[in-house]
């Protein structure tokens, strides 16, 4: 049985390795299942040139990750996949909230819901039949009126996965369009040391996805695995991207000790952020001490109301007091902010530019609301938009909070970059420093998505 997985190319400023893909490769590798991994975004390749290559060896099945950001883009592909009559497969967050509609716009035979190394396994092992494999649907599943609409079995031991198929997602072969935009060394390699967040932020949808729950890999294993990757890739940086890496004290505190015993010099960040009630003075010290240089905090809005509206469970000044700290420690910080979120108003989004800029952060990215399948705003905004599939994600609003306009929204974004950054000669100079020539392609591409500049004529 051969099976070939996809990425899709997108527009995106971040191409990194895709973990998911390098996790259903080695899984289903250590059960005797030959894998190819074609990451198109890396690439930089078409739908037309992903379909030219695998019609080479024509596998047994196919597939696709699928996050709504480039849904357009899988549902092309797989369209193109079925006038070939190859078997499709598609899983990931979108399809997991959007089953039944996936499959219909897509043609594909089969959706996974939830995580998918157990459920593609039994798939694949079955010979493509989905009798009785929780989480895996075709179309013709939906026509029964009993229909229950469950997600895939989990691996709950998380060690027990085997590390990425790093073979094929060689940290080497990725461009400089990293998360984090600029960062310490090259090659950098993503790593997550956990699964899920048990919090309910209304805007995301990984509570969704996870049932609210969350589940660690020991650090041991993560060491492990950051080992093997300075031995076999020459790894010089990692980035952790887990929804939360300090949730569980203990977890993050063994992580940091067995990287100094261990001896193990190297650049770390964790640019997917973490909460800033789940830090304190002496982890901030430890992180540095391990090779920690930059962390995130979502901040989201500035606006106590806006907070409580989406579900935060934090105060500003908490927030504050976290980036203060890791500014007293010399760790870089910076915050994630969302405008349009509910409660937005003129006023809000003033005060939000204006506490990023106030503040002690070194960076700051500001994100216009996605409204995402699977999130409580999903399901709170139905019948109250139309979903856009096409629109540039995180850079146009597809739902308007009463308060604002588009024009309003769009306006402050640039404005808030601009701001925080031109107005800033110290911040500036900190974030020039680590630019490399290879990276200026793509950081002129977000300087003009954002609308930062703009283009001549």
């Amino acid at each position: 049985m051969k099976i070939i997985l996809i990425r899709p190319r997108y527009k995106s400023h971040l191409i990194t390795p895709p973990l998911g893909l390098g996790y259903l490769s080695s899984y289903l590798q250590k059960h005797g299942i030959e894998t190819i991994i074609i990451d198109a975004l890396r690439d930089n390749i078409s739908n037309d040139e992903v379909l030219s290559k695998i019609m080479v060896g024509k596998p047994d099945a196919v597939g696709i990750t699928c996050l709504t950001a480039f849904y357009n883009e899988v549902v092309d592909l797989s369209l193109k996949f079925k006038k070939q009559n190859i078997k499709i497969i598609i899983g990931g967050v979108h399809p997991t909230f959007l089953p039944q509609q996936t499959l219909q716009e897509s043609e594909c035979d089969f959706v996974i819901l939830g995580e998918g190394e157990k459920a593609l396994l039994k798939l694949l092992q079955n010979g493509l039949d989905n009798a009785e494999i929780p989480g895996v649907y075709s179309l013709a599943d939906f026509s029964q009126d009993d229909l229950e609409i469950v997600k895939a079995e989990r691996i709950e031991n998380l060690d027990e996965l085997p590390f990425p198929d790093w073979e094929q997602i060689d940290p080497n072969s990725y461009p400089p369009a990293p998360h984090g935009a600029l960062i310490k060394h090259y090659p950098v390699a993503p790593i997550t040391t956990t699964r899920g967040c048990p919090y309910s932020c209304t805007f995301c949808a990984s509570p969704g996805f996870y049932n609210r729950q969350i589940r660690f890999r020991s650090p041991e294993n993560v060491i492990e695995e950051i080992k093997f990757l300075i031995k076999n890739f020459g790894v010089k940086e990692i980035h952790f991207e887990d929804d939360n890496l300090t949730l569980k004290r203990d977890h993050i505190e063994k992580i940091c000790q067995l990287m100094i015993k261990n001896n193990i010099k190297i650049s770390w960040a964790c640019p997917n952020g973490i909460r800033a009630d789940a830090v304190y003075e002496s982890l901030i010290k430890l992180m540095k001490k391990s090779g920690c240089y930059l962390i995130a905090f979502g901040v989201e809005s500035a606006d106590p109301q806006i907070l409580e509206n989406i579900g935060k469970h934090e105060s500003i000044e908490t927030i504050e007091n976290s980036i203060n700290m890791a500014y007293r420690a010399r760790l870089s910080c910076q915050g994630f902010f969302i405008f349009g979120l509910p409660g937005e108003t003129k006023e809000t989004l003033e005060k939000t530019i204006n506490f990023a800029k106030k503040s002690k952060l070194d960076r700051a990215q500001f994100i216009i609301l996605d409204v995402l399948p699977g999130s409580k705003l999903w399901n709170d905004l139905q019948g109250k938009f139309e979903p856009n599939w096409h629109k540039n994600s995180y850079k146009e609003p597809e739902w308007i909070p009463e308060g604002v306009t588009k024009k309003m929204l769009l306006q402050s974004q640039a404005k808030a970059f601009r701001e925080f950054y031109f107005t800033s000669p110290l911040r500036f100079l900190k974030l020039t420093l680590l630019i490399r020539p290879k990276q200026i392609k793509y950081l002129l591409q977000r300087l003009f998505d954002y609308r930062i500049v703009k283009h001549s004529g």
